[in-house]
């Protein structure tokens, strides 16, 4: 089993025929996601030759669900469309919306996840990798060779890191790997994501990653204490960074003594989470979970 994807999922691509649609859609083609249409209202039609895939372009998401039974779509847009194209996707039923696009405004973040969460639709993002589920699914950036199925479950704001940890681990295999992004607002949580690995039968463990800023990985440390039973690794970067300066990801501030990684890593340890001082480490602390667990 797996957590928001699975080999089932037909995915729309929203941007499909720009130039970071068509790269990506051929990388997710080549994991083997189902990839059932691409939606661009000027080529509706039309249709893109993907090697050995064909995939129609449709000139609305509405109109691609509606043709092939799409439930989940990936947006390629730029940011000043990405509203436009999450109120779209939420408004034709897609349950799950995949947004890779960087850069968008916090007002537009706020607005399209408050819609889609009215309408039932699940956002991934926005500025995030997106998620696998290795050999059945991939919906966008993660690459899809560096790992294989296997027990655990990660969830990462940083895509960099999602990476990494797949890679340092990619003996034993991951369930399914979320990269939820690292704005000051999202559509999905650690959390959301922890009550999904905890309710995952195939899921044994679970590796969160995190980063300075807000108070997302204290609130985890909170409901992994009072809700998840399975065993928890973490990692937060960040140790180094100067206060009061925003670092890489926009929600990565630090303001006084809240959001640091000290006081996320301390709030974690509290939960009963070990957490690794670097990604290798994190690792070898997964690695002795699962002998532990054996």
């Amino acid at each position: 089993m797996a957590i928001h994807l699975t080999k089932e999922s037909k995915i729309l691509v929203q941007g499909m025929t720009g130039g970071e649609g068509m790269k990506h859609t051929r990388r997710m083609l080549a994991a083997g996601t189902d990839v059932v249409g691409g939606v661009n209202p000027r080529k509706a039609g039309r249709s893109v030759d993907f090697d050995d895939r064909v995939v129609p372009v449709f000139g609305s998401v509405r109109e691609g669900r509606e043709a092939t039974g799409a439930d989940v779509s990936v947006v390629f847009v730029p940011p000043a469309f990405a509203k436009a194209a999450v109120l779209e996707a939420a408004d034709a039923g897609i349950g799950l919306v995949v947004v890779i696009t960087e850069g968008i405004p916090v007002h537009d973040t706020v607005a399209f996840t408050a819609y889609a969460q009215r309408t039932g639709a699940r956002v991934i993002g926005p500025n995030c990798p997106g998620l696998i589920t290795p050999g059945q699914s991939n919906a966008g950036i993660i690459p899809a060779d560096i790992t294989k199925p296997g027990p655990i479950g990660l969830v990462s704001k940083s895509g960099t890191l999602t990476y990494q940890l797949m890679y340092e681990l990619r003996d034993i295999g991951f369930s399914t790997c979320v990269g939820i992004g690292g704005d000051p607002v999202t559509g999905t949580s650690h959390i959301d994501c922890l009550t999904a690995f905890e309710a995952d039968p195939d899921t044994e463990l679970i590796v969160m990653i995190g980063e300075i800023g807000g108070d997302a990985e204290e609130r985890a440390a909170a409901h992994i204490r009072d809700h998840v039973t399975k065993p928890v690794v973490g990692y937060i970067a960040g140790f180094t960074a100067p206060e009061g300066r925003t670092m890489g990801h926009a929600g990565a501030i630090v303001s006084g003594s809240t959001g640091t990684a000290q006081a996320k890593k301390a709030a974690l340890e509290a939960a009963g989470v070990a957490v690794g001082s670097t990604p290798t480490e994190t690792a070898r602390l997964l690695l002795a979970a699962l002998g532990a667990r054996a």
